[in-house]
């Protein structure tokens, strides 16, 4: 990683996935499952190739996605979240509550609703998906 802005935690976290790419990519493996370049690009915020290539690099050179080559296809790559990557799930599972909250144009769709209800029993079942990837 480049120098930090600052030395401030907050700044130096966004530094390494503050933009709205990387924070929707690891929304994706984490809450939806998606691990390969061509799901990621199926996203409903449609990001280009280029920018998905590069904060796919930058997540997996930060420690956040490791990169495998898939079993069943030798010239695709598949990605999972590191046990860094699983500890930003209560930070994407808060963002997720705040937009629904405060934002009428993000309305809680079946996971918004179960964080609404119960936050901490969703982080814990998402963590117990999560981590059963390094059992």
């Amino acid at each position: 990683m480049e120098k930090n802005r600052s030395d401030c935690p907050i700044s130096c976290s966004l530094d390494v996935f503050g933009d709205k790419w990387s924070l929707l990519i690891i929304r994706d493996v984490m809450l939806r499952g998606k691990a390969s370049y061509s799901e990621f690009l199926e996203s409903e915020e449609k990001i280009a190739t280029n920018i998905l290539a590069n904060r796919l690099s930058v997540l997996e050179a930060e420690g956040i996605l490791s990169k495998q080559v898939s079993p069943a296809n030798r010239s695709k790559f598949l990605y999972s979240l590191t046990p860094k990557g699983i500890d930003l799930l209560p930070i994407v599972i808060e963002i997720m509550d705040w937009g629904a909250k405060y934002n009428a144009n993000c309305p809680r769709r079946e996971l918004g609703k179960k964080i609404k209800k119960d936050k901490a029993a969703v982080v814990k079942e998402y963590y117990q998906k999560l981590k059963k990837q390094f059992s």
